[in-house]
This record gives C-alpha cells, sequence and structure tokens, in this order.
C-alpha cells in the first residue's frame, strides 16, 4: 500500500507536469502506469485495467477543480455550454463504467491501446482541431456529450481530446474550447468515479483500501501531488518548444500502447 501511495505521487508529479505542459489529461499517462504497476503488485489480472481507469478518473477530479478554477479566472469558461453539455456527459460516463465492467479485460485493453495509437498520432502530426461552420443543437450536443462521457469513462480520462475538436468544429475560439473541455472534464470524473465505486463495491478480490474499483492510495498519491504540477506545466509550456516535445510525447503514449499490447 505504502509503495503504491509513493509511486502514485511521483506519477501525479509527472502526469500533473504533462497535463499542464500539452493541455491534455493526466489520464492518458496514469492509466497505462497504474496497471503495470497492479500487476506488478499481484492484483487479479481481471482487475488491473478496470481498477487503473477507475482510480485514474478519480484523480483527474482534484486537477480538474484546479484547472476550472485557472480558466474561469481567466473569463474563457463558457458556462453556459458547460451546463448544457454536462448532464448527458454524465450520463455518458455511468453507461461507460457499466459498460468497462462487463466487457473483458483483453477487450478493455484493446480499447485503451487504440486510443493511445490515436492520441499519440494526432499530437506527432500536429494535428489541430479545425474551425467548422456546424451549428450544434441541443440533440447535437446530448448525443455527443453522451459518446464523450461514455468513451471516456472507459479510457479513465477527462475527455479534452474528444471534447475540443466537436466544439471548434461549433466555431468555438479554442481558448474558450479548452476552458469549456476542462470544465466538462469534471463531471466526467465524478460521474465515472462514483459509477465505478458503486459498480466494484461488492466485488471479490479486491485489494485493500478499495472504494469499489477506485485504489484509494493510487488515488490519494496521485491527486496529491498533480495539483501542484499542473500550473507549473501551463507555465513551461509558454517556454518549451511545444511542437518538439509533443512529438517526444507522442513516442512515450506509442511505448506505452505496445507495452499494454504485448502484456
Amino acid at each position: 500500500m505504502i509503495d503504491i501511495f509513493l509511486a502514485g505521487l511521483a506519477l501525479g508529479l509527472v502526469a500533473g507536469l504533462l497535463a499542464g505542459l500539452f493541455g491534455i489529461g493526466g489520464g492518458l499517462v496514469i492509466v497505462p502506469v497504474l496497471a503495470i504497476l497492479f500487476a506488478a503488485q499481484g492484483f487479479p489480472a481481471d482487475m488491473v485495467l478496470l481498477t487503473a481507469v477507475a482510480t485514474s478518473l478519480a484523480a483527474i477530479i482534484m486537477t480538474a477543480i484546479s484547472s476550472v478554477l485557472a480558466h474561469h479566472r481567466l473569463g474563457a469558461v463558457v458556462w453556459a455550454k458547460v451546463f448544457r453539455l454536462s448532464p448527458m456527459i454524465m450520463v455518458g460516463a455511468a453507461i461507460g463504467a457499466v459498460v468497462a465492467e462487463h466487457i473483458t479485460a483483453d477487450a478493455l485493453r484493446y480499447v485503451l491501446v487504440v486510443f493511445l495509437f490515436y492520441v499519440g498520432t494526432l499530437m506527432a502530426l500536429q494535428v489541430k482541431p479545425k474551425p467548422g461552420a456546424a451549428r450544434q443543437t441541443i440533440g447535437m450536443d446530448f448525443t455527443v456529450a453522451v459518446m464523450i462521457g461514455l468513451l471516456s469513462s472507459i479510457v479513465g480520462i477527462g475527455g479534452g481530446t474528444l471534447t475540443v475538436p466537436y466544439l471548434v468544429h461549433g466555431q468555438m475560439p479554442m481558448r474558450n474550447a479548452v476552458a469549456v473541455a476542462s470544465a466538462c472534464g469534471l463531471p466526467i470524473a465524478i460521474a465515472g468515479t462514483v459509477s465505478y465505486a458503486l459498480l466494484g463495491w461488492n466485488a471479490a478480490d479486491l485489494p485493500e483500501w478499495s472504494a469499489g474499483y477506485v485504489y484509494l492510495p493510487a488515488f490519494v498519491g496521485i491527486g496529491l501531488s498533480s495539483v501542484f504540477t499542473a500550473p507549473l506545466g501551463a507555465k513551461l509550456a509558454n517556454k518549451l518548444p511545444a511542437a518538439k516535445l509533443k512529438r517526444y510525447f507522442s513516442l512515450l503514449l506509442f511505448m506505452m500502447a505496445v507495452k499494454l499490447l504485448w502484456h
């Protein structure tokens, strides 16, 4: 338990830094690393990824709150859009947790591998969301919100890589799209965490210090440290060669995807 907590502190430092530096949720790093740590600690094989995803979402709650407050102080959050997307995002996140629990461990692993390759490719090729002229109706917002919440909950992320392109396609400025996506990451994390905790409450063979599928020592460690390094990463983003660093980070995502694919 202590080993996982200390590893969580170190992981949170890195995840928070990367989240602030690249504007993506730390879940892309947290989930694969936790899966490796949990497997090494002898967690049940069929629960390793499920526990990693649930714990990642729980840790994102703390960094999401910090991020939302920062964007709000800058006046960048379009709250009307956040309130329109959030209810169905939470529904999608709850459904995603149910789906993740009922599919096989291998199927969950393949979904995560594909998503890591997808985001890694976008970063390697420097693909940026293109402004569109789509008129986003309430029905479209509700449908897309469910899908964003569902996929984010399955792979343990805050959903920014999915939400930002959708908002930009609807002609929202990038600055506001990033802020809205950050705000929407909080309901994803809360709904996903609560769902995974409830679904796994009576699950057999879970390790001590688990709240359902959420492993508390890792959650606390990651959450405590990532809150401090995310703002630092955001400051460094304006001083470091972001384009080159994104390509290096994409290599890390590819390596983690391959590691998960073969183990």
